[in-house]
């Protein structure tokens, strides 16, 4: 069973490197400058991704400034090796089929051109559309009791880490308390794997700025920042968290599960109220939408698969889950799956979008 469990993560480390050592040879060969050049750019491209190692290996050791550097080149690095690794295979099939010449991939002023053209601009304009935050509206009636309209701000994966920091996040919140919400509430992920960042930069400090109550459940990365440092986080934060639990706030009952990192997470079913108010459950990894359903759950908010985050990566997440973007309903339960509105790595959305949600839940009568 421990050697099954091996065999899929050490195939994609294989692939991963066989991709690295394709792709630095696909550019070794295309670019139209002398051996020392090509030295120096081909050893600069496999520095950037034995960053990675670094950062996940020393990052904390480091002095701050360098680990969010290695932070950020890495993680953009990623981008730049899938599409590189995408147009030199669509290269080397255009070329075997005859569509273009040989002489287009080997010391090639057009080909490097090319590659380097349409790589900057998907960086560049991934870069802005990240940076624009969409404001997804969702007006649902209930014939549930409801002493007043509410308006609920819904958001997650903020990462909050070594990238995404107190200037952004300030104008994230900003922008939750411009909707004047009556609650707000987080769907997990709200720190990127490590708690330094969030500790010596002070981000709870500007978490404490939202004008509203705020109640969240836990995301995977909470578990890989480690949960005692975590829940600490959300206590400094002034964040209600919802571990297994719910609460009754503003005439409706709020919800949060645990993330399925723990095993052990209770069911829905126990930790559903029984009285008759409307419900919102906060769920950070969309698998089994039937339990929302079966369970009677108005409304269901998750996120985590950040809708793939880049294009084609997108693909696989629709693969892997039965909603991974959007709005949804099963029966009478309702869900939104948010592509989220920070990211982990680098900050590019090249077919999809950053956003928050704004939910207005009134009574018919």
């Amino acid at each position: 069973m421990k050697m099954s469990r091996l065999i899929l993560p050490s195939l994609l480390i294989l692939f991963v490197i066989a991709a690295v050592v394709y792709t630095t040879w696909r550019l070794w060969v295309i670019l139209p400058v002398s051996r020392l050049w090509k030295s120096l750019i081909a050893g600069l491209y496999v520095l950037c991704f034995l960053l990675l190692f670094v950062h996940y290996g020393l990052g904390n050791k480091l002095p701050i400034w360098l680990s969010a550097a290695t932070y950020e080149i890495s993680t953009s690095w990623l981008i730049v090796f899938l599409y590189a690794l995408l147009l030199f295979l669509a290269f080397d099939v255009a070329r075997m089929v005859h569509m273009i010449p040989a002489s287009f991939l080997k010391d090639s002023v057009a080909g490097t051109c090319t590659v380097v053209g349409v790589i900057l601009l998907l960086l560049v304009c991934g870069n802005l559309h990240y940076h624009h935050k969409y404001r997804e509206f969702i007006d649902i009636q209930t014939e549930k009791p409801l002493g007043k309209p509410l308006t609920i701000v819904l958001a997650s994966d903020i990462h909050a880490g070594y990238h995404n920091r107190n200037e952004e996040l300030s104008r994230w919140v900003d922008m939750i308390n411009s909707e004047k919400p009556d609650l707000v509430l987080f769907a997990g992920d709200l720190l990127d794997g490590a708690i330094r960042p969030a500790r010596d930069w002070q981000y709870a400090d500007v978490f404490r700025r939202i004008d509203a109550p705020v109640y969240a459940c836990l995301g995977n990365h909470e578990y890989i920042t480690g949960i005692d440092a975590s829940l600490s986080f959300y206590t400094d934060a002034g964040i209600h968290l919802l571990r297994d639990g719910n609460v009754e706030i503003c005439g409706i009952h709020v919800i949060g599960r645990d993330d399925r990192s723990n095993a052990r997470r209770a069911a829905l079913e126990d930790i559903i109220p029984s009285d008759s108010l409307f419900t919102v459950l906060l769920d950070h990894q969309p698998y089994h939408l039937e339990e929302a359903e079966r369970c009677g759950i108005d409304f269901q908010f998750s996120g985590h698969t950040h809708h793939g985050q880049i294009w084609p990566v997108n693909w696989v997440t629709k693969a892997i889950y039965e909603k991974d973007f959007g709005q949804y309903q099963r029966g009478k339960t309702h869900y939104y799956i948010s592509s989220g509105l920070g990211i982990w790595g680098g900050k590019f959305r090249i077919g999809t979008r950053s956003e928050y949600l704004v939910l207005r839940i009134s009574s018919h009568s």
